[in-house]
């Protein structure tokens, strides 16, 4: 039997987090643990929890913590818990902060229904999502700055073949499996690369070895962005 993708949710705005919670409890394979009316009282229940969850889905406009500072925190203090930035602001620096700081997919507020639960899954089946607009403002982020050279990727034999090839297919949101079916390898084998990976580039997990992949132009993304 298919394990339940465990959801935890914080929004101030009790009807629409209700609301939410429904859509959500109506798929046979997400089960939302608890709700949160904002960031203190979601640490504070986490914290009690015996059971942790997979993915918050958070509010970033919150009283007393905010969703900004408490997915800073939930980072920090539990590092396997993916988080979902939910907002009605979907802008580009929005959108940009909330990614540096660890948000693994980001979401607007009017989202359909059925965009919301892909998202969810997709975090769950490859640890982050970033769909096309997303993947458009992070590449035009990293065009637009003079990023400095990272000493590393002047020796050529820093990044094995096979690890560029495997950074290339993470780029393009394949999962392990996905990566093993293509390269005739086993997952274990890719899941093993892709720890090298995150290990060299000094990454927390797979949405940052997106960024390290783009920022020094180790993958190309301009003819495939509609990736999702």
């Amino acid at each position: 039997m298919e394990s339940k993708i465990k959801i935890v949710l914080a929004d101030d705005e009790l009807l629409f987090r209700q609301g939410l919670k429904s859509i959500l409890e109506s798929e046979s394979n997400i089960e939302v643990l608890f709700d949160a009316e904002n960031g203190s009282d979601l640490l504070k229940k986490l914290k009690k929890s015996k059971v942790q969850p997979d993915i918050v889905v958070t509010d970033l406009k919150m009283p007393e913590l905010n969703g900004v500072e408490v997915t800073k925190i939930i980072r920090k203090e539990f590092p396997e818990i993916k988080m979902i930035a939910l907002t009605s602001y979907f802008s580009k620096p929005f959108i940009l902060n909330m990614i540096s700081i660890g948000a693994v997919a980001y979401l607007a507020k009017n989202s359909t229904p059925k965009l919301m639960i892909k998202t969810i899954k997709e975090v769950y089946r490859k640890g982050f999502y970033y769909d096309k607009i997303v993947l458009k403002y992070i590449h035009e982020s990293i065009n637009g700055t003079k990023s400095k050279a990272i000493k590393s990727n002047f020796d050529t034999n820093y990044f094995s073949k096979r690890e560029l090839q495997i950074l290339g297919l993470i780029c393009k949101q394949m999962t392990a499996k996905d990566i093993a079916d293509k390269l005739c390898l086993s997952p274990r084998t890719v899941e093993g690369h892709r720890n090298s990976l995150l290990l060299k580039t000094n990454s927390k997990n797979v949405a940052g070895l997106v960024i390290y992949g783009l920022k020094n132009k180790l993958v190309d993304l301009d003819s495939d962005i509609s990736l999702g």
